[in-house]
Parts: C-alpha cells; sequence; structure tokens
C-alpha cells in the first residue's frame, strides 16, 4: 500500500533582525541623558564640597579673629588696662563700673561687626573665583559633549554640496549621538548608491538618446543634399530636420541639466568677464538680426569652478535676453563685477513686462512666461533652470528682478 507524502513544510523563518540589538540592560545603556545627569550632578556636588569648604575656613577665621581678649591688664605699682581695640578704656584708672561694662559691650559689637563684614567681603571673593572657574570648567565640558555634533553637522554642511563621499564615522561610548552618526552615515550610503546609479543611468541615457538623433540628422542631411529631390520631399526633410534639432537641444539641455545638479570636483580658476564676453560674441548675429543692442562693463572676476559650465550660465541668460526683447530698440546690458567679496554676472534687458508672481515660474523646467511651454523656437524651456543648478552646484544662485518698463534683471552670484 503507496503511503501519501507528506505535505512540504513551510520554509524556516529568518533568524535575522534588521533592527537595532538590544541590551540586556538597557538601563545600564551610557545614554546623554545619563552622562549629562552624572556630569553636571558631579559638578554641582563638587562645586558645593568647595564652596563649604572655603566658607568653613573663612568662618573659623572669622571667629579666631572675633575670639581675641578686648584688653589687657598691665600689672605694676598701678594697675592699668591696655586695649587695641577699645580705646575708650585704655589707660583708664579710675573708670566706674557701668562705664567700662558699657565700653566693653561697644568694644564687643564693634569686634563682631568687623568680623561678619572681613567674611561677606571673603566670602564674595571665594564665590566670584568659583563662578569663573565653574564658567570655564562648564564651557569645556559643554564644548566636550557637544563635539560630537558639531562633527555630524560639518559633515552635514559638506554633503550640502552633494559631497557624498563624506561620512562621520563617530566612535565613542554607544550613546544616542554615535545611534545619530551610524543612521546619518547609513542614509549617505544609500544616497551614494542612488546618485551613482542617476550618473550611471545618465551616461547610459546620453549615448542611447543622441545616437539615434545623430543617425536621423546624418539620414535627412544626405536626402536634402540631392539636388534631384522633389520640392515637397526637401520642405519634409526640412522640418524634420528642425525637429531633430530640437530634440537634440532638448536631450543635450535635459543631461546637462542632471550633470549640473551634482557637485563641481575639478575646478579650475574662470575669468567671468571672459565667460561673458564668448557668450555675448556667441549671440552677437542673432542681437543684430533682431535689432538688439548689447553693451555693459565686464570687469575681472575670478571664480573657482568649472568654465563650460559657468559660459553655459552666460550664454543661456543673453540668449534669453536677446530672444524675448521687444521688436524695435531694444538692448541688452551684460555686466561683470566683484561686490562684498562675490563674483557677480548681470544681464538686464528691455522686452514685455514681467510681472512679480511669475518669476519663479520662469526657473522651472519647460516653463516661460505666461505658461508658454515647448513648441516655441525661442528655446526648449530648460535654459533658467540650467542656470540656476549651474550656479547651486558652484555654491551660487541667482535672482530675478522685473525692471520697470518691461524686461528683466538676472543676477548670478558666486563665490570667489
Amino acid at each position: 500500500m503507496a503511503t501519501t507524502p507528506a505535505p512540504p513544510q513551510a520554509p524556516p523563518k529568518p533568524t535575522w533582525d534588521p533592527r537595532r540589538p538590544q541590551p540586556v540592560f538597557p538601563w545600564l545603556r551610557p545614554t546623554i541623558r545619563i552622562r549629562l545627569t552624572l556630569l553636571y550632578g558631579g559638578m554641582f556636588l563638587i562645586a558645593g564640597i568647595l564652596l563649604l569648604s572655603i566658607i568653613y575656613l573663612l568662618a573659623a577665621q572669622a571667629i579666631s579673629t572675633g575670639n581675641q581678649p578686648l584688653f589687657k591688664i598691665i600689672g605694676g605699682s598701678d594697675i592699668k588696662i591696655s586695649s587695641d581695640n577699645c580705646p575708650a578704656i585704655t589707660g583708664a584708672t579710675n573708670l566706674q563700673i557701668p562705664d567700662f561694662n558699657s565700653a566693653i559691650a561697644q568694644c564687643v559689637d564693634r569686634q563682631r561687626q568687623a568680623a561678619l563684614d572681613d567674611l561677606l567681603s571673603r566670602s564674595l571673593l571665594a564665590l566670584l573665583g568659583l563662578a569663573v572657574i565653574a564658567f570655564a570648567f562648564g564651557y569645556a565640558m559643554a564644548g566636550r559633549v557637544l563635539s560630537p555634533l558639531g562633527r555630524i553637522t560639518r559633515t552635514a554642511r559638506a554633503v550640502a554640496g552633494s559631497d557624498l563621499s563624506r561620512r562621520i564615522e563617530l566612535d565613542g561610548p554607544d550613546d544616542e549621538l554615535k545611534e545619530l552618526a551610524d543612521t546619518f552615515d547609513d542614509m549617505l550610503e544609500r544616497l551614494q548608491r542612488a546618485f551613482t546609479a542617476q550618473q550611471r543611468f545618465v551616461g547610459n541615457a546620453s549615448h542611447e538618446l543622441r545616437t539615434p538623433l545623430a543617425i536621423n540628422r546624418t539620414l535627412l542631411e544626405v536626402h536634402l543634399s540631392d539636388p534631384n529631390a522633389p520640392v515637397e520631399l526637401q520642405q519634409l526633410g526640412k522640418t524634420l530636420l528642425a525637429t531633430n534639432e530640437r530634440s537634440e537641444q532638448l536631450v543635450e539641455g535635459l543631461l546637462l541639466l542632471a550633470r549640473s545638479d551634482n557637485q563641481i570636483v575639478e575646478r579650475k580658476p574662470v575669468d567671468l568677464a571672459e565667460v561673458a564676453s564668448q557668450a555675448v560674441d556667441q549671440v552677437h548675429a542673432e542681437a543684430e538680426a533682431k535689432g538688439v543692442t548689447i553693451r555693459g562693463v565686464r570687469k575681472p572676476a575670478v571664480v573657482q569652478g568649472n568654465g563650460v559650465l559657468l559660459e553655459r550660465i552666460a550664454l543661456n541668460l543673453v540668449q534669453n535676453a536677446v530672444r524675448y526683447n521687444v521688436p524695435e530698440d531694444g538692448w541688452v546690458e551684460v555686466d561683470t563685477e566683484v561686490q562684498h567679496g562675490q563674483a557677480v554676472l548681470s544681464v538686464a534687458n528691455t522686452g514685455p513686462v514681467v510681472p512679480a508672481y511669475e518669476i519663479d515660474n520662469l526657473f522651472e523646467p519647460f516653463r516661460r512666461l505666461r505658461t508658454e511651454r515647448t513648441g516655441s523656437d525661442k528655446g526648449v524651456g530648460l535654459g533658467l533652470s540650467i542656470v540656476r543648478s549651474v550656479a547651486r552646484a558652484h555654491g551660487g544662485h541667482i535672482a530675478a528682478q522685473p525692471r520697470e518698463g518691461g524686461g528683466l534683471v538676472m543676477r548670478v552670484t558666486l563665490p570667489i
């Protein structure tokens, strides 16, 4: 008789727990609360012991001073009374008993008051000295306790500049600060892997997107170079070629936008005046065709950065200033200078009136004035987005301000 096979057993549950292991005695963990409690409790205890000891010594000295004899009886043929603290009875011979007792009482009161005043003055000096020592010791201990926070802050600032390779690697007791640092390091590790994957994707997309567009452009140019091609075919080819060129610009802009969001690793001295002049030279022909005059004073302003990306900043700003201008008698003013220790690139132009509430929308990808989106012959809508990303990658920022009568004033500020 055949036996029925036993049903398959469920796989064993994993024994690994991703959570942090709990200590056997959690109340023995050297947490920040326990350490601060012990530290400040010990400081108060030590300060109290020191203050009590000093007051005890001062009180003992005051009592010793207050117990000095008030007078001395000098023997001889005639008994005389000598006193350093009671001048009223010094040398007195025929002093009545009530007057003698009254003088002694006044001397006792005066001596007691002098001892109390001396005790108070010395106590105040001791308290002042202890306060200075306590503040200095507290400042030093607070700096030692908060030093891990300073290390975490410095690493966070470095990471804010997209330097994801930095780690805190905090050593010391297993307290809340070390737990925070370890969690921060784990987060940086995951972020670095994500950014590395993004950079790899950008590189692959660069190759995969550029290659077919380049092939299309080559095929279209070959067909357009045929003199026997029909007119309709040539017109269609020109339209497709323009569309292909626009797609190439869009791909280049997206790739540049993705790259410029990261920190600039290799920095070299770049003069903004030279960069702005090159941008003006490239746009000069287009400006003449539109009747736009380009002027401005470009003073030397050297920054540390990537020359190609900084040239793209100036080129995008000048191109936008020329393309979004008035039909007649328009002008563009391109200035560079150093202000308050920072390099400034300023591009102002005449043009349509720009409402203040539309300024922020201009820096969004694929956004233009009055919600005009892609489909215009003035660009692909990534110019100002690229400018903002490149400026941030260099540690700077861009600000836009409407001009009276129309147009904008774009100011890019970069650290020197």
